[in-house]
């Protein structure tokens, strides 16, 4: 072979390997999908310190390569970089590490204070078990249906730790969706919660929350984590991390310790989980008919839970005295989308009166929601694994 052969071979193996030479519409089109969560993120404002990791990672998991050429460089080829952060997600280690920072990060005195909004953050579930069903009778499998399901409780940690464990090959699409309707709360919520109430229940004043002493927020996270683990076992590493993080704030003794949880380790933790999540979406296992009914499903989840907060709440100022009845616009925060449902419960009745602030009321259910996803998550893990 003289020089130029040389040179013609090296320069056409060098085009194999190329991204243009690999190309397909669905790797344009993922890439498509990537830019416009960056601009949502940057532009809109939705929720960026998701969005802006999960869009950069579905760029990572898109760029096109020869897959046969032993490169190990795509997030499903075993012994890879990519592959290795992966396991964070797969293995189901990263929701848990999450989990400690919200703990850490949480305040449990609204709910501490006033434990009947324990009940608004449990109707909101009702999501859950709605679109589980309605994905059974669309032919999913029982392990894939409960993964589905769980994007109603508006977690994307908790969707991230029962689909890896019920329904791996799932988990690049309900992941995404989850988070993606974690993002979009500002624009679903409001709509259901002016669909669902009179000008008159939007404008409930709720009494100020009674203080909770030291004490009380100390035995908190220690009752809380041995009633739910008792009662599902199953949410143990969710629902552990979450009391654990919560007594590391409100001991006193820990706050480095706490600190280090909700700042630090969060961050490194958020950022890995988003950009691997956003990898996952590679196009062969992300576009698919499968996808677009997930999507489909989380959406009805999210709706069926807003709206069963919110009617929820109604119903129970029927058996509530008037002085103690509770504003309907608190029922959304049932999700477990901390702190952003809540802060939709309170921009609402400001919206309506100007002096009617509810979130810290709200709070109370927004931190229910994150135990009741957990324990959701663990009924249906302890059911169908």
């Amino acid at each position: 072979m003289d020089f130029s052969d040389f040179i013609v071979t090296n320069l056409n193996q060098f085009w194999s390997l190329t991204g243009f030479a690999n190309v397909t519409w669905s790797h344009v089109a993922m890439l498509l999908v990537g830019l416009f969560f960056i601009w949502l993120a940057i532009k809109k404002d939705f929720e960026p310190m998701l969005l802006v990791p999960i869009g950069f990672g579905i760029l990572i998991g898109n760029i096109p390569f020869d897959s046969t050429a032993g490169l190990e460089i795509g997030i499903y080829e075993e012994g890879s970089v990519l592959n290795i952060l992966y396991n964070g997600v797969s293995a189901g280690w990263y929701p848990p590490l999450i989990f400690l920072g919200i703990g850490a990060m949480t305040d449990f005195s609204a709910l501490i204070a006033n434990p009947k909004l324990m009940l608004v953050g449990a109707a909101a579930q009702f999501g859950i078990f709605g679109a589980y069903m309605v994905a059974l009778a669309l032919g999913f499998m029982p392990d894939q249906a409960g993964a589905i399901a769980i994007i109603g409780g508006a977690d994307g940690p908790t969707a991230i730790f029962l689909t890896s464990k019920l329904a791996p090959n799932l988990l690049g699409a309900i992941a995404v969706s989850a988070y993606s309707y974690m993002a979009l709360v500002p624009v679903i919520q409001p709509p259901i919660m002016r669909l669902f109430t009179t000008k008159k229940e939007r404008l409930i004043k709720m009494k100020p929350a009674r203080a909770v002493s030291q004490n009380e927020k100390i035995i908190f996270p220690i009752v809380g984590f041995l009633l739910t683990c008792f009662v599902v076992p199953s949410g143990l590493p969710l629902l552990g991390m979450l009391f654990f993080g919560n007594l590391l704030r409100e001991c006193g003794k820990t706050t480095r310790l706490a600190k280090t949880a909700s700042n630090a380790l969060t961050d490194i933790v958020t950022i890995l989980l988003g950009m691997t999540v956003g990898a996952s979406t590679q196009a062969s296992e992300f576009l698919t008919v499968d996808t677009l009914k997930i999507f489909a499903l989380g959406f009805m989840a999210f709706v069926i839970a807003s709206t069963s907060g919110v009617l929820f709440v109604k119903l129970f100022n029927l058996i509530l005295p008037k002085s103690k009845k509770l504003n309907p616009l608190i029922g959304n925060a049932g999700v477990s989308a901390v702190p952003m449902a809540a802060r939709i419960s309170n921009n609402l009745g400001l919206e309506y009166d100007p002096s009617n602030y509810l979130l810290m009321h709200a709070m109370g259910p927004n931190v229910a929601g994150v135990i009741g996803s957990a324990v959701a998550a663990g009924v249906l893990l302890g059911f169908l694994a």
